[in-house]
Order: C-alpha cells, then structure tokens, then sequence
C-alpha cells in the first residue's frame, strides 16, 4: 500500500467567520480533456461475430486479416477480436470442407432455408392442403411433415386454422377442448355436404405444445383424417364454393342450418333424463326448418330438381311443425309422439331424391357406426 506524499507548505489562511475568500484556481482546459481510448476496429467486430456465426467463414476469414493491418496502421483496438474471429473462421473453413465432401452442407442449408419459410413443418400447412407424417399417423407429437397431391394417398387435409388468444399457456386440457370445440364448428364451411364424408373421417388437429407456445406458436390447425391410425385418404373432401354449382352450394347452405341446430341436442342421453332441455331443443330444430324452407324457396332452381326440391319441402314443411308440437309437449310420451313423426320426415326419401336431381351425394351417413369421436385423443401437438 503506497502512502500519499504529505501537502507542501500551505499558506496562512485567516481563521473566523470574516475570512476573506480566497480567489478559485483556474483550469486550463475543458472537464474531460483527458487523453481519449483508440476506437475499436469495426472489421474486427465484423470479423468476430462471422467466425462465431460460420455462416460464411471465408468472409469471417479475410475481414481478420484486413482488421489486424488496419488496427496496426491506424493505432485502433480490436487486435483479439479480429485474431478470434480469423481463427474461428479457420476452423469453420475445416469443418465446412469436410461437410462437403459428405455433402452434409447441403443438407445443413436445405434445412436452414426451410425452417426460415416454415416449410417442411406443421406450422406451414395451410387451408386445403394434404399432407403426411413420418409415423404416418395424427396421434403424439409432430414437426416435419410432408405436402402432397390430395388425390395421392396422405394422413390428413387441412380444412380451417385459428389463432389461440395471448397470454400464458393456457394447458393441455384447456387447449384440446377449445381445439374439438372450433375445429368441429369449422368444418361444414370447407365440407358442406356431410353425406359426402367417408364413414371412416373424422376431425383432428395440431395444436401447441407448451414448449411451441413459448416460441409465439398460438395456432391450432384443423384437418380430416383417418380414424383407423394405419389409414389414409385419396382425394380432396373439399365441398364448398369453389368446388359447387350454384344450386348445390344453396342446397347444402340451406341444409346447413337444421344441421347446426340438431347437433345441439343436449347432453342428457334420453328426454326423460332432461325433459326441459329436450323442449329447448326441438325449439330450436323447429326454428331452424322455418329458416331452411325459407332459403329453399327463395333460390330459382333448374328444371331437372325444382319438382324433387318442392317436394321436399312438403316433408320439411310437416317436420317443421312435429318440432314445434314437440318443443310444447308437456309430458314425456308427447314429446315422443311428435319426435318420432318429425325425424321420420326428415329422413324421408324426398332428401334423397333432391340430392340426386343435384348430383350430390345421395346416400345417408350412417351415423351408428363406431367412428372417432373427435374429443378423446384425436388432438396431434406440434
């Protein structure tokens, strides 16, 4: 520890309150005019992060060399940087020299270039696009996928997507049902004519994982898929209006309507379990046949359907009003009476034959077949 040199000689200085002041010293320059640092060398910067990067360690290379003769001509600082970004850009030189001989670079970038534009992953799948998977199935945890042809063999086609809200992770649990509960709303808009979907089609859908999530992924994708996991498709399951005439795109539209309505039928397996909420219900089919008729009748229909439409609309005309009886029936046996006779109008063969006269598929879905049901496992994250 060095101790200070003791202060020279002072001057006599007046004691007391009166002491006259003392004039202040003078400096003889500016505050700071202390000798300034030499700037470090921006190509030495430069050189440094490409021999970090290796993206391009030839560049990295050279701007070391042109660093270190600049920092000797010009005085500037930098002399480590640009000596770490020469040596490390050496080292990337090697190992990109090898990579080539094996033609693993090519790889390398291919891989580089599809990650930066999504592709090659599930987050690029757009809507009306097949694809498959490398496991070949829609269950577990995906990334890489491959865009096919729909009318080649695939696992699955998108048919909708949609944002999550921000925020923090909302949970597996909470993200699946939010996902069957869109996802399956979605689907008559891209797929209007239900008759027309295979027997062995159901929904699924990528969803964030909650590592995904972190990186700013919020989408949930929706697709048709096979419920047999070793399954595929062929062909697109597409019905909408870029694949429909006019009058079957109004038809499907009209028949949308009672659709919707009777897939809210309520939880409780029989009326008697939930009688009130049944009454509800058939209000609601009862209400949606008025708005369906009324859509029939408003459209022009051509020659070849516009007897087959008229008559159906006299079998939807008489359901109409079942529904409405059923949804004031006071008692259980009622409700039944006019429930059996309004299913049996809708179902009638006049549905069959307006389909026909349209070219639209024209046999019932048989929905008592065991198919998958959507809401339990048919979730795939990405």
């Amino acid at each position: 520890m060095s101790i200070p040199p003791p202060p020279g000689p002072q001057g006599p200085y007046h004691q007391g309150p009166y002491a006259p002041q003392q004039p202040q010293p003078v400096w003889g320059g500016p505050y700071g005019a202390y000798p300034r640092q030499a700037p470090v060398n921006g190509v030495a910067i430069a050189a440094f992060v490409l021999g970090v990067l290796c993206f391009v360690p030839a560049v990295g290379l050279v701007l070391g060399l042109v660093a270190l003769r600049q920092i000797r001509r010009k005085g500037e600082r930098g002399k480590g940087l640009a000596v770490a970004g020469s040596v490390l850009s050496s080292v990337g030189l090697a190992l990109w020299a090898v990579s080539l001989s094996t033609g693993a670079a090519a790889d390398f970038w291919q891989g580089f270039r599809d990650a930066a534009r999504g592709e090659g992953t599930a987050y690029a799948l757009a809507q009306g696009q097949c694809f498959t998977t490398p496991s070949g199935s829609l269950q577990g945890v995906t990334y890489d996928v491959d865009v096919v042809p729909c009318d080649q063999e695939h696992d699955g086609e998108v048919f909708a997507a949609f944002d999550l809200p921000r925020g923090s992770y909302p949970g597996d649990d909470e993200i699946t049902r939010t996902a069957d509960d869109r996802c399956y709303a979605l689907q008559d808009a891209y797929a209007m004519d239900r008759w027309a979907l295979p027997a062995d089609v159901d929904v699924y859908y990528l969803t964030p994982t909650r590592q995904s999530w972190r990186m700013g992924d919020r989408e949930v994708t929706c697709l048709f898929g096979n419920t047999d996991e070793q399954g595929t498709l062929t062909g697109s399951l597409r019905s909408d209006a870029r694949t429909l005439d006019p009058h079957q795109h109004t038809y499907l539209a009209a028949e949308g309507i009672l659709n919707r309505a009777m897939d809210e039928v309520p939880a409780a397996e029989s009326v008697e379990d939930d009688f009130p909420a049944y009454g509800v219900w058939a209000g609601q089919v009862s209400e949606a046949l008025v708005r369906e008729t009324g859509m029939l009748r408003a459209h022009a229909w051509p020659t070849g359907s516009e007897r087959e439409v008229a008559d159906l609309l006299t079998d939807l005309d008489a359901a109409q009003k079942e529904w409405n009886l059923a949804a004031q029936a006071t008692d259980v046996e009622t409700y039944y009476e006019h429930y059996d006779k309004a299913f049996g109008l809708i179902e009638a063969d006049t549905t069959v034959t307006a389909r026909k006269a349209l070219g639209l598929a024209s046999t019932p879905p048989d929905y008592t077949e065991d198919g998958g049901d959507g809401g339990d496992g048919t979730g795939m994250e990405v």
